[in-house]
């Protein structure tokens, strides 16, 4: 069986840091992984995504429509965009964050409202959290990606608190480590 995983979200928000951990945490556990390319404008601001697919065997990173059984969304705007990919009975996981793409900054266009609602009314499994309020209460407006991470490991019960906390290690720096760690614990509620 394959578990498929999409990251999304606008660039500079650390999706490439979260698809490294989650690939991290699951080579430890010996699974096999696949993760793709990050599509998109990785700087600050264009819309992101990133696939890993694991499991006992793996031969393709890319995700087809409908087949995500978790998507992780940093951003609300971007978690709605990406709807389609959601199996049936899958679950997102969303920053309830909004950032204005420059359409709306241009005022050509306007912000959509009720998107969580929205994707509730889709039928899909909606987890909303304030993750960057989280993460300014872990030190640091940059780790809301953990905050994510963390309320994610909680829907993946085959892989323990101290196997995240031990790839969470092997990917951050030491000197922000401690603000990540309080994060990811946030994210998982603790």
């Amino acid at each position: 069986m394959v578990t498929n995983v999409m990251i999304v979200g606008v660039g500079g928000q650390g999706s490439l840091l979260a698809s490294k951990l989650l690939g991290r945490v699951l080579l430890n556990k010996n699974y096999k992984v696949k993760v793709s390319e990050v599509h998109g404008m990785s700087q600050r601001g264009g819309s992101v995504v990133t696939y890993v697919r694991f499991g006992d065997e793996v031969f393709s990173p890319v995700i087809d429509k409908g087949q995500a059984d978790y998507i992780i969304s940093f951003e609300t705007l971007e978690a709605a965009r990406y709807m389609e990919n959601l199996k049936l009975g899958g679950t997102v996981i969303v920053n309830e964050q909004q950032i204005d793409p420059m359409p709306v900054i241009t005022g050509a266009a306007e912000y959509p409202e009720n998107l969580i609602g929205k994707m509730k009314e889709s039928g899909a499994n909606v987890d909303s959290l304030d993750a960057l309020s989280l993460a300014l209460k872990a030190g640091s407006s940059k780790a809301s990606n953990i905050v994510l991470m963390g309320r994610f490991s909680t829907y993946y019960k085959d892989i323990s608190e101290e196997d995240w906390l031990k790839a969470l290690e092997q990917c951050v720096k030491p000197q922000f480590l401690e603000i990540n760690k309080k994060a990811f614990a946030l994210g998982r509620g603790e």
